[in-house]
């Protein structure tokens, strides 16, 4: 008979949910958060933040926040998956994952919203009344006896009356005679007056930004929000029609189909290669257009 504790092999196995805790410490460390997954290929793209926001239009502080993992900025979890994608697109990341793992941290993907909605505007049906019988024949009577009062206090004004002759609009100016005999010199026809150009129509004050959106060969859902996030627009632009908006410091804007829009920023003609149908979410501060985007000649 042996003395002593001896430890069956059973006890020296671990556990399962040691190994679970294992797997668990493992995959985080494998697998980086979405800020540090874009910073890590943005620096092996060897691009910098101020290169990237030029490329993708996000502001710089943005960005800064995004590779932070700090989304508050973004101003909601579209404008975040749309930054994501946008920015994982520009340093050559997929976005699909880091999109997922952001819905995954952040309750999940929201219910798609079904797409005759986002472009037809909401509109109010009002309650079918019945008609107010009552009030119409009230309303009757009362035309009737003014009309008939009114007959008999003006029948005999109309003695009184007398017809105005044709013709007695104030007669044009004759054409002033000219002493000594000469000739009256010919009157120089004038120039028609210069329709305003696109730079003319879209011309704003230097201390604010003022983005200026036409539909111009289609109509386009749109989304305008300024620096604070408060909407200033979201709905239908017609084929045709413009809307104007402005901002002491940026305008957010989410176009639905950025292939029929006509785009001015500051006074500027700003010219993408947008495709019918395309999404777009674009942000314009004081500074825009930047230099290196194509301008209207």
């Amino acid at each position: 008979m042996s003395i002593g504790n001896s430890n069956s092999p059973e006890e020296e196995r671990p556990s399962t949910d040691d190994r679970s805790e294992d797997r668990l410490v493992e995959r985080s460390v494998e697998e980086p958060s979405i800020g540090t997954a874009l910073k890590k290929a943005r620096i092996a793209a060897g691009l910098t933040v101020d290169e990237v926001s030029s490329t993708t239009r996000v502001r710089i502080p943005i960005v800064h926040a995004i590779e932070s993992d700090d989304f508050t900025r973004c101003g909601g979890d579209v404008y975040a998956r749309g930054h994501i994608r946008t920015l994982a697109r520009a340093v050559h990341l997929d976005p699909a994952p880091l999109v997922e793992a952001y819905d995954a941290a952040h309750g999940g993907r929201p219910a798609p919203t079904p797409a005759a909605p986002m472009f037809d505007a909401e509109r109010i049906r009002p309650e079918r009344q019945r008609p107010n019988w009552t009030a119409a024949m009230v309303a009757a009577i009362v035309a009737v006896i003014g009309f008939v009062g009114f007959t008999a206090f003006s029948g005999g004004d109309e003695k009184d009356k007398r017809p105005v002759a044709e013709g007695s609009a104030s007669p044009k100016p004759a054409a002033p005679q000219q002493t000594g005999g000469k000739p009256a010199a010919p009157q120089t026809p004038q120039a028609p007056k210069p329709e305003p150009s696109d730079s003319a129509i879209a011309a704003a004050p230097k201390d604010l930004v003022t983005v200026v959106l036409t539909a111009d060969t289609g109509e386009s859902w749109i989304s305008a929000k300024d620096s604070t996030g408060r909407l200033l627009f979201d709905g239908t632009l017609m084929q045709g029609e413009s809307k104007t908006f402005t901002d002491k410091e940026s305008v957010d804007l989410v176009l639905g189909d950025a292939g029929v829009v006509k785009l001015f920023v500051n006074g500027k003609e700003v010219k993408e290669d947008f495709q019918p149908g395309q999404v777009e979410r674009l942000t314009y501060t004081k500074a825009d257009p930047l230099q290196n985007q194509p301008q209207a000649g």
